[in-house]
């Protein structure tokens, strides 16, 4: 593969963002790095060594042919249902902008990376343990099938800082993650809010011709049409990534509109948390008292945003009428919910809407028993839920209950997708990969009080196992 730079943000202009400079730093300890991605993108001659990565990703020197100055990017956004205007990159930037071998624009944005003009009060710097954790998160929901950002590099920085919900002082670290676009939908209600319609007409050109070129030829550039075009789009992504959240069991914890991208896929992972029950109460956020973004409650907060993207568009289109493209967020969403479910058991779906439907309720009516984990029994019954791997689960009982022999009935209905998966050599361990909030402790507690990174690295090592198994 081939380094591709393509910084196409120039094309849309000052209004979009300001050029920063980034931190200085302590020191520069490699603590994760991407190389799977690395190579995807061309960079393998580039980065060659550890000293190559520490001075593109903590002293941040530019890509060759790339953005020649780090750029914070301008929006505004509603956080808790709350509109903030002074919202704005304020402890990251875009560093760079490139092809992976498929062709797809990636950018390279940073987290950690010091003040910008929109770190506020904010010492624009993120803690070791926030790095380690998004590493942690990004990898499992790649592997559960999830459309997420990739972290692409974390460096320990030697800063100590002072936060209020960790024992601090704490480390410090500066992460870059690997996402596809940056656009967010707050970047247009930026727009909207300041009364820049020309803006609004020159960043949905700016996406279709950018993310959806699929789209280009169906509708004039600037057009109510390609407007509208670009709403279905985004609508139909959104749907299918907060589907991916609700079959593996992940509670992103913020869904604001800030935090959601055009191209639906999942970034920016604070207080995340995977199920260790099925919950639909189940809130990750500490401070989301009123479990706004609880587990059950994704899909209506993922529509709910939609509806402000919507809005901000109206500012340039008025005509434009949402009602019809947001009324199909809930077929897509169960359409999406459906196929993922199927994938994750390996089953082929049936021709008829009912059956499938009634073994899914019966899963979930199974998940209700407070005897059975999340994961472990998407694990357990994994390609027709086999005696043996049942006989030999930790929650092997529950198995013997009404609940399950249900399920089975239905299941016993059905025949496996992709038969060559059936023994893949993750399900030997008899045990399901997880990472609930009393593991992720323990593998930081490993690195807070003994620097040892062995459990990380193991850990990262024991979810790429089994990449691939749940890609549709």
């Amino acid at each position: 593969m081939k380094y591709t730079p393509n910084p196409i943000i120039f094309s849309l202009g000052e209004d979009f963002y300001d050029k920063v400079t980034a931190a200085h730093f302590l020191k520069d300890l490699p603590r994760y790095l991407n190389k799977a991605e690395m190579q995807n993108l061309g960079l393998d001659l580039i980065l060659n060594d550890e000293q190559a990565w520490s001075r593109h990703f903590v002293k941040f020197q530019a890509l060759p042919q790339n953005i020649d100055s780090p750029l914070a990017l301008r929006y505004h956004g509603h956080q808790f249902r709350t509109y903030n205007p002074d919202l704005g990159d304020g402890r990251g930037f875009l560093f760079a902008q490139l092809q992976d071998t498929t062709g797809r624009t990636l950018d390279l944005g940073t987290k950690g990376s010091g003040k910008t003009p929109y770190s506020r009060s904010g010492d624009g710097c993120l803690t070791l343990k926030g790095a380690f954790r998004e590493a942690l998160a990004t990898e499992l929901l790649e592997s559960l099938g999830v459309n997420t950002s990739k972290t692409f590099c974390f460096f320990e920085t030697g800063a100590q800082l002072i936060r209020h919900d960790e024992p601090s002082p704490t480390r410090s670290a500066v992460l870059t993650r690997l996402s596809h676009s940056h656009i967010r939908f707050g970047t247009f209600q930026r727009l909207a809010f300041l009364g820049q319609s020309k803006n609004i007409e020159k960043l949905v050109g700016y996406s279709v011709e950018n993310y959806f070129p699929q789209l280009k030829d169906l509708a004039a550039a600037g057009s109510a049409d390609q407007a509208i075009l670009f709403l279905q789009e985004v609508t139909q992504r959104s749907a299918k990534l907060c589907a991916q959240w609700m079959i593996s069991g992940f509670v992103h914890g913020v869904l604001n509109t800030d935090n959601m991208n055009i191209t639906g896929e999942s970034f920016d992972y604070g207080p995340f948390r995977f199920l260790a029950s099925y919950d639909p109460a189940f809130t990750a956020a500490y401070f989301d008292h009123r479990g706004l973004y609880c587990y059950g409650r994704q899909p209506t907060a993922v529509h709910w945003n939609l509806f402000q993207l919507a809005e901000s568009l109206r500012a340039a289109y008025p005509d434009l009428d949402p009602s019809p493209i947001l009324a199909k967020f809930s077929i897509a969403f169960t359409e999406n919910f459906e196929k993922f479910f199927f994938r994750r058991l390996n089953l082929k779906p049936k021709e008829n809407a009912t059956e499938n439907q009634n073994l899914i309720a019966a899963f979930f009516n199974f998940l209700e028993r407070p005897d059975v984990q999340f994961e472990q029994s998407f694990f357990d019954c994994w390609s027709l839920a086999p005696e043996t791997r049942r006989k030999a689960s930790p929650q092997g009982e529950a198995y013997l209950s009404s609940e399950f022999l249900e399920f089975q009935k239905h299941l016993e209905q059905y025949t496996l997708d992709a038969p060559e998966k059936a023994e893949h050599a993750y399900f030997a361990a008899g045990q399901a990969c997880t990472l609930l909030i009393e593991e992720v402790e323990s593998l930081w507690l490993s690195i807070s009080e003994n620097d040892d990174w062995k459990p990380f690295y193991n850990k990262i090592d024991q979810i790429r196992s089994f990449r691939g198994l749940y890609q549709l």
